[in-house]
């Protein structure tokens, strides 16, 4: 037999037996998972449940007018997206002047936004920059006023609520394709 190296049978059988014997020892000690986190709290977890839909499902209770609206954008936006909402050193969020099928279409809340209670949703959990979360419910619909307002979605004399904030439908509302997921 020149070249060819054989196993005895035996010797390939105990290999098996004794892989297929340690991987069947149990031991006494039993392994515990590391102690990580804390346990949240169910208002913790309340406060943090901040979905809002298209139809109005997750609104708070509350409102806000255009009037205060404007008083809240003067002090807490203003100095990011410009006195009117456009013009600051972020994104514009007011006067579109290129529509949406021009290359450098301009996407203004009252041009692209489908929906008005992604305003709220987003003012809610985002805004202020520099302090996400901070504002109440009062102060988010009466900012989703202003901003709607100035953007020609709604009256002056407006009222946003868990009510009439997903009655307003925006210009852009049938802009985009539906894709409902299984």
């Amino acid at each position: 037999m020149t070249g060819l190296y054989r196993i005895p049978i035996e010797r390939v059988l105990a290999g098996c037996a004794l892989v297929l014997a340690s991987g069947c020892t149990a031991t006494d000690k039993i392994v515990e998972a590391p102690k990580l986190g804390v346990p949240v709290r169910a208002e913790t977890i309340a406060h943090e449940a901040l979905n809002v839909f298209p139809d109005g499902r997750g609104l708070p209770d509350g409102h806000g007018t255009v009037a205060e609206g404007a008083s809240l954008f003067a002090k807490h936006c203003a100095a990011c997206h410009g006195r009117d909402g456009r013009g600051g050193s972020a994104e514009e969020l007011t006067g579109a002047r290129r529509p949406l099928d021009h290359p450098d279409a301009d996407k203004t809340i009252g041009s692209y936004w489908p929906y008005s209670t992604t305003v709220f949703d987003f003012i809610r959990r985002a805004k202020p920059m520099n302090a996400p979360g901070t504002l109440d419910a009062n102060d988010v619909y009466a900012l989703s006023a202003w901003l709607l307002h100035a953007n020609g979605v709604i009256a002056a004399d407006a009222v946003m609520d868990a009510q009439t904030l997903p009655a307003v439908r925006m210009p852009n509302r049938d802009g985009f394709i539906g894709i409902e997921a299984p």
